[in-house]
């Protein structure tokens, strides 16, 4: 039949204790350990004398066991498989119950102390799974005595019962313990475990990690620095001593014995010579280091790990300085460029903060392996440990080189009909990459259009300028418009263009206001000075009053610039239409007479003909 043992107890270190009792102290090295082989599959069966179970290697019947990690194959209402949280895993001792209750281990153990308490456990598990329905209404729990018994079989040292254990539906270890006192002259005991239940449906058990070793008060080393078991010192504090105190629950022994060990891994220790009471002064310490005490009842068993017990480590633990941070190299790049990532690295458990001096300065960045400079410069990473506020590491330096270029503008430029144009880069001393595929500072063009240049640095470095180059219309005159006392120069194309009526004084606007009247030279010529045109022209201006009073300003009617025409009459009517004075219009002057009689001031008429243009015909006022 199936034997197993259930869960009834509280968890310690992620196992759950039995009702049986483990050793609440200290602890000593294991003095025996059972883990019935690693690896996988069937191991080999136990030596003679230790069960009267029959050895198989497949899953045992009722009176049968197997040493296996590999279970669930032939007995399908069993767990598959079994976990792996034990002390070492691996195989175990599986047991299908006999339907007879009684004894099915017993195992001499040897190598005790004398007058020394002892733990004895092992992890247990009820190996049929409760999701098969085999054994509804009808499983028989696991249920296991433990006995221990002096050397000579004749006299029981302790006993326990782990009570019913009923299956789950997931396997589950468990792990059980007693304690126990071995006698004076004693150095072994006799482990027995018994089968209290009755075979049938569900009761098969499995047996893992049988360990026995010494119990001793629970003992926990602190110090007036710190209270917890361990205390950091920054290493520009060391060396350092520290005063180290050993307390005890007296929860096993009577009397106790010290004996200080120390350790520079926590692993290997060796004993302090003079170093046996419950307080110890360490010497001047500049690494890191473990303390732990060793404790028995008699002095005798402080030398045997198996009959002593230990307390847990007391680290005093050395936060050495870092080391400078490793630089990734320094960069450079183009001014036109982003600036890219500076990066360091540490070791693990090391940040880094990034300043702007080699000592001292500002903070730059923290907390951080890399860095974005917004600017060239040099800066430095520094390497700090995480969770202490000791000294940083020597600071590494980082450099930024940033390549200047330069401040190129784009140009709009014109070029004049049937010429060239010469285009410059705008900066001297660089290499060239022209879009026409030169490579001068400056080219000579001969067509409007799109041109580039990339101006490049000693570094490799570029900056592109772009130039567009549009025609010049051709600057031509039309026509002249004179109008009253204004003129309009009429250019033949749209453009761009200047005008004016001297020669000297040219202006944007292609009108001219209050121009007196006489012979001009129209001139236009485009912005860029491609060309000048130019047409002469009468600009006739008829006075709309005259003042003969000899102060020069409008002493008489005459038109200036009728010259330029080849034929011309003006005739002057007063208001009954007699005609005052005819004449051709090249030197034609009236002052305001007739018959050399000086007519009054009033209203008179004139009558202009041009050869070519339409006759003119009008008042002005004479002014006494």
């Amino acid at each position: 039949m199936r034997f197993f043992l259930t869960l009834l107890f509280l968890f310690f270190f992620g196992t759950v204790y039995s009702q049986l009792g483990f050793c609440t102290g200290s602890k000593g090295d294991p003095i025996f350990h059972e883990d019935f082989g690693q690896g996988s599959g069937t191991g080999n069966e136990l030596a003679a004398g230790i069960t009267n179970y029959t050895f198989v290697r497949q899953d045992p019947q009722d009176g049968e066991y197997t040493i296996s990690d590999d279970i669930g194959n032939e007995i399908n209402s069993w767990h598959s498989f079994l976990p792996q949280n034990t002390v070492s895993g691996g195989r175990a001792l599986i047991v299908n119950a006999d339907f007879t209750s009684g004894r099915f281990y017993k195992k001499e153990i040897s190598g005790l102390c004398e007058n020394t308490t002892y733990e004895f456990s092992a992890f247990l598990m009820n190996v049929y799974d409760l999701a098969s329905n085999v054994c509804i209404g009808r499983e028989i729990p696991n249920n296991v005595r433990f006995e221990i018994w002096d050397e000579t079989d004749t006299v029981l040292l302790k006993s326990g019962d782990t009570g019913d254990i009923f299956s789950s539906s997931t396997p589950e270890w468990e792990q059980f313990a007693l304690t126990f006192q071995s006698q004076a002259g004693q150095s072994g005991v006799i482990l027995k475990m018994f089968n209290n239940g009755e075979g049938g449906c569900g009761n098969d058990l499995a047996i893992d990690d049988i360990i026995f070793r010494s119990c001793g008060d629970l003992v926990v080393i602190s110090s007036s620095e710190e209270e917890t078991g361990s205390l950091s010192v920054c290493e520009e504090n060391t060396p350092v001593s520290i005063t180290l105190d050993a307390t005890s629950d007296n929860s096993v022994y009577d009397q106790i014995f010290y004996q200080w060990q120390i350790s520079l891994d926590g692993q290997n220790w060796g004993n302090i010579p003079g170093a046996n009471s419950d307080v110890y002064t360490t010497s001047l310490i500049d690494e890191t280091t473990y303390y732990r005490v060793k404790i028995a009842e008699d002095p005798v068993n402080l030398n045997n790990n198996f009959c002593s017990s230990s307390s847990e480590a007391f680290e005093l633990k050395v936060i050495y300085t870092p080391e400078p941070p490793i630089s990734s190299g320094d960069l450079a790049v183009c001014a036109n460029e982003a600036a890219p990532v500076l990066r360091v690295s540490v070791k693990e458990g090391e940040f880094v903060n990034w300043y702007d001096q080699e000592t001292g300065g500002n903070l730059l960045e923290e907390n951080t392996n890399t860095y974005f400079p917004v600017e060239e410069g040099i800066f430095y990473a520094e390497a700090r440990n995480f969770g202490y506020e000791c000294e940083g590491s020597k600071r590494t330096q980082v450099k930024l080189t940033i390549y200047p270029l330069p401040d190129l503008s784009d140009e709009e430029l014109k070029i004049c009909p049937e010429s060239n144009l010469v285009l410059e880069a705008g900066a001297g001393g660089y290499d060239y990459r022209w879009s026409t595929g030169e490579s001068t500072e400056t080219i000579s063009i001969n067509s409007p259009g799109n041109y580039s240049v990339e101006v490049i640095s000693t570094e490799g470095c570029f900056t592109t300028k772009e130039i567009n180059v549009i025609p010049v219309e051709n600057a031509s005159i039309l026509d002249i418009i004179s109008r009253g006392d204004d003129v309009e120069i009429i250019s033949e194309n749209q453009g761009d263009f200047l005008y004016s009526l001297d020669g000297e004084n040219f202006q944007s606007s292609s009108i001219f206001r209050s121009v007196p009247g006489g012979i001009y030279t129209a001139y236009i010529s485009d912005t860029e000075n491609c060309k000048t045109d130019t047409l002469e022209f009468a600009h006739i201006v008829i006075p709309k009053m005259i003042s003969p009073n000899n102060d020069g300003y409008n002493d008489s009617f005459q038109l200036k610039g009728v010259e330029f025409f080849s034929d011309s009459e003006i005739r002057i009517f007063d208001r009954y239409g007699k005609v005052i004075k005819v004449g051709q219009g090249t030197g034609f002057k009236w002052d305001g007479s007739y018959n050399g009689i000086d007519l009054p001031a009033d209203d008179y008429w004139y009558h202009i003909q041009i050869n070519g243009f339409e006759v003119q015909t009008g008042h002005f006022t004479l002014l006494r």
